[in-house]
């Protein structure tokens, strides 16, 4: 028993030692705080100009305080009063507004600043804006093409016209003729390699847009189905524009040297000159292969079923002055400023398109190409070159469109029988074009 109230009184003991340390280390803190009262810390506000740096790459830069700024919070922190523990926790130390007040309304200021200052920094910016032009000052905007790919007879003098000609977000009005420029490259190896003697033995005519460095998609093609153009009927060509890159100009000579396939327009190759590129191409084929009967355009992304396609041309031989394709009808212009495929009001203004044949591939008699090439020459330019050709020009010379449903232009599951139903097929890659192939000239499967 004796022992139990020993222990007891020893917790006891050690109970209230315990709290005295703790009441002495609470008491000194109190101290501490207390003394600040005798202290005035002034706050060094640095601008640290080492972070902001004014190379591009840096894109984690913290923005300068003002002048005005810094000084409005240096005059309110040196006029700090002399306060108590509790004061100082309560307001900041007997300021008359708390230091979380003073930041707040120091951000607002600095903000506004760095509004100002941003807005100062876009009107002096080195965007260069392109602004509306008048159809006599087109010319001083075209870029001429001074590098051209050897042994080939030179452009005429004319501005060859870049993008910047038919860019669609100027919204201005310009008629095709006053940016077309007429002629091709000169290369009569190429000429009779692709249609020898006008195209008096042509009854199918196949020119493939593509794009300068799409070596690989005209390849695929050279060793698919563009392996018909070994016959006497089919001629075969990839129609281009030019480049202002000498290094890939060589690379174009070097193999329209090989293959003999390459037809050269006279345009900068770009999206928004497609319709351009069509434009060449009707008047390539009016020039050099007018005797063709008639004139597949297609893409180099296509996978054309010539079989079938020939098939299709044997039972439509009564058909003059038409075009043969995937009808899109009621389509309504884009007003969108921001899409790809828009165009403004001045450039069409009606709401609704005229029916025409989608782009990817569409067969046309030889009977209108010249008709096409004149026409197109004497309307408003639009960079959609299905809607205009076949749709707004085609529609002017009252050309019958059809709609033929074998042109399915999209791309599909890549079985046998789908694919020798077809006569063409959108979106199909490099190598696939190869299995396409395959598929097409197996006779493993019956297909009903």
């Amino acid at each position: 028993m004796i022992g139990t109230f020993l222990k007891r009184k020893m917790w006891i003991s050690n109970f209230r030692i315990t709290h005295l340390i703790f009441g002495i280390i609470v008491l000194a803190t109190i101290i501490f705080y207390s003394t600040l009262n005798g202290r005035q810390y002034n706050l060094v506000i640095k601008r640290y100009p080492d972070l902001r740096l004014n190379g591009t790459e840096n894109h984690f830069m913290p923005l300068p305080l003002s002048n005005t700024s810094l000084m409005d919070i240096q005059t309110k922190l040196n006029k700090r009063k002399n306060c108590g523990f509790f004061t100082f926790l309560a307001n900041g130390c007997g300021s008359t507004s708390n230091i979380t007040s003073v930041l707040k309304k120091l951000g607002e200021n600095n903000l506004i600043a760095n509004d100002s200052s941003l807005k100062s920094e876009a009107n002096s910016d080195n965007i260069q804006r392109i602004e509306k032009l008048p159809l006599s000052e087109i010319q001083e905007v075209g870029v001429k093409l001074e590098k051209l790919p050897p042994n080939n007879h030179s452009l005429s003098n004319k501005t060859i016209v870049a993008n910047n000609n038919v860019d669609s977000s100027t919204e201005r009005v310009i008629k095709t003729k006053d940016i077309y420029e007429n002629g091709h490259m000169n290369d009569q190896t190429s000429i009779n390699n692709i249609c020898p003697q006008k195209g008096a033995d042509v009854n199918l005519l196949i020119l493939i847009t593509s794009a300068p460095t799409h070596r690989e998609q005209r390849l695929s093609i050279r060793q698919s189905w563009g392996h018909y153009a070994i016959r006497r009927d089919i001629s075969i060509g990839f129609m281009l524009g030019r480049t202002q890159d000498q290094r890939i100009e060589d690379q174009l000579s070097a193999e329209n040297y090989m293959y003999s396939d390459l037809i050269r327009g006279n345009f900068i190759d770009s999206y928004k000159n497609l319709t351009l590129k069509t434009i060449s191409l009707l008047e390539w084929t009016t020039t050099n292969c007018p005797n063709a009967t008639y004139l597949l355009k297609t893409d180099d992304d296509m996978f054309i079923n010539v079989p079938k396609l020939l098939q299709f041309i044997e039972t439509h031989l009564s058909y003059k002055r038409s075009i043969f394709g995937r009808l899109a009808k009621k389509w309504k212009p884009i007003r969108n400023k921001k899409s790809k495929y828009y165009v403004s009001p001045e450039q069409y203004f009606p709401s609704v398109f005229p029916p025409f044949t989608t782009g990817p591939a569409y067969l046309m008699t030889s009977d209108i190409i010249l008709d096409l090439y004149n026409k197109s020459l004497s309307q408003t330019y639009l960079k959609l070159e299905d809607v205009y050709t076949t749709g707004i020009v085609a529609q002017l010379l009252n050309i019958h469109r059809v709609n033929i449903k074998e042109f399915l232009n999209r791309r599909i599951a890549f079985n046998q029988c789908n694919i020798k139903k077809s006569i063409s097929i959108h979106m199909v890659k490099t190598n696939e074009q190869y299995d396409l192939w395959k598929k097409i000239s197996e006779n493993s499967v019956q297909c009903k």
